[in-house]
């Protein structure tokens, strides 16, 4: 009888991606579960700590705990630090530790690292970490010393601690906060409405963190040549501009009219520049008009760059309707012309984004009883890993918040990345 031979079955990198994320965000809950975590000594049950974390992992925002008033110090700096390992990801995170312990990166580790970030190639994946890891905590820092006059005048040295979180949560496009109290929970950053430093300091951490490594990486190696930038990088620069400057004039017109123009140009901007992925408010959403939302709704699946259903995905689609109305075969940008499999992942994610979104409202309103636009509100909100609410959240039952913890790891991960990791385990036969 001849001798069976067996390959060793190695997890893929889409596959290590997932299990990377899902493993961080089952540690978080436990660690939140435990009675120091919370303010009041109480262990925090599954669902919600489970909640917290995978919000904070995915770096959304929505809770249904208020953050501010119901964790302890323990429990906050868990939430930090989940939001930043989240923020910076997994993947990333774990070859900065294999650095660090000057162990040599395998090149499937490099693979992996290049499949997180969507690098062009592998080559190079190190240098790009040190970036991402130096270009990380310097803004973060920055950011921080910022807000220290503002939370050190209103808090005193607790001033110090809350500068650093929201600096974090900010560049993370996390949205998490710590201004709310028992008595007035999920206030978010509405007492700074009309503080330009707090807006101002918030809305460009926003930005920075939201455009991506990659595009940075161009900016500070090609400075203001941007001829030299990558064609990903010019495509979101230039979407994202338009994207920050179409709603924010639509929301000046449309909403805040009650307010002074200063406020109201601070007010409209914030809210352009946080819906799309970073889940702060400083106004009232539920005062805003049905269209109002709509359009958020619309900002918050389109996303910020590095994640959701991306500024590029739409970019393309654009791109492609205009190639399409003008009877083009080809589309082209910048000169270059764009291979179809980048318009067919582009349909496919858009595809899988609505899908989802329609899904998970339609269920959650038939549960729950609530109006559809408040619950569409909210699953773009998960599935775009925006964090923006319009205060249901806190309020749902255990499915729908099943439903939107399904939706926030879908929207961080990334819905091709799960599909790729699924196919992998089915063909390979790797057992998980």
């Amino acid at each position: 009888m001849p001798e069976k031979s067996y390959k060793k079955k190695h997890m893929t990198s889409f596959q290590l991606i997932v299990m990377g994320f899902a493993g961080v965000i089952l540690l978080g809950t436990l660690l939140l579960m435990l009675p120091v975590s919370s303010a009041d000594g109480i262990v925090t049950p599954f669902d919600e700590a489970l909640f917290t974390s995978t919000s904070a992992v995915c770096v959304t925002g929505l809770v249904v705990q208020d953050t501010g008033s119901y964790w302890s110090g323990f429990g906050q700096t868990v939430i930090l630090i989940l939001i930043q390992t989240g923020g910076l990801g997994v993947v990333t995170v774990a070859v900065a530790a294999f650095m660090l312990s000057g162990r040599k990166i395998s090149l499937m580790q490099r693979s992996t690292m290049q499949s997180a970030i969507s690098a062009p190639q592998v080559g190079g994946i190190v240098r790009l970490t040190k970036f991402i890891l130096r270009g990380t905590f310097l803004v973060e820092a920055i950011g921080a010393i910022l807000l220290l006059p503002v939370f050190c005048h209103d808090f005193g040295r607790r001033g110090i601690w809350m500068s650093v979180f929201h600096s974090v949560s900010a560049f993370c496009n996390a949205g998490f906060d710590l201004l709310g109290t028992s008595s007035q929970p999920f206030v978010s950053l509405s007492r700074y409405i009309a503080n330009p430093l707090i807006n101002l300091v918030i809305m460009l951490l926003i930005i920075i963190g939201g455009i991506g490594f990659l595009t940075w990486d161009d900016i500070c190696t090609h400075k203001w040549h941007i001829r030299r930038y990558r064609v990903q990088s010019k495509v979101i620069l230039w979407t994202s501009a338009l994207l920050i400057i179409i709603p924010a004039v639509f929301f000046f017109v449309v909403d805040f009219t009650g307010s002074s123009t200063g406020t109201r140009l601070l007010a409209s901007t914030f809210q352009s520049v946080t819906t799309r992925t970073a889940g702060f408010n400083t106004a009232d959403l539920t005062a805003m008009t049905p269209t109002s939302k709509s359009v958020m709704i619309m900002l918050m699946l389109i996303g910020g760059s590095p994640g959701c259903m991306k500024t590029t995905t739409f970019a393309v689609l654009i791109l492609n309707m205009v190639a399409t109305f003008r009877q083009k075969e080809d589309i082209e940008i910048f000169g270059r012309r764009l291979d179809s499999h980048a318009i067919k992942n582009a349909a496919t994610i858009v595809a899988l984004y609505i899908i989802l979104f329609f899904i998970g409202g339609i269920a959650i309103s038939s549960i729950e009883h609530l109006p559809l636009l408040d619950c569409l509100f909210e699953t773009a909100s998960a599935v775009g890993t925006v964090g923006l609410t319009l205060g249901i959240t806190p309020t749902l039952g255990i499915p729908s918040q099943l439903i939107l913890i399904l939706l926030m790891f879908f929207g961080r991960v990334g819905g091709l990345t799960l599909i790729y990791a699924a196919i992998s385990v089915k063909q390979n036969g790797v057992k998980l």
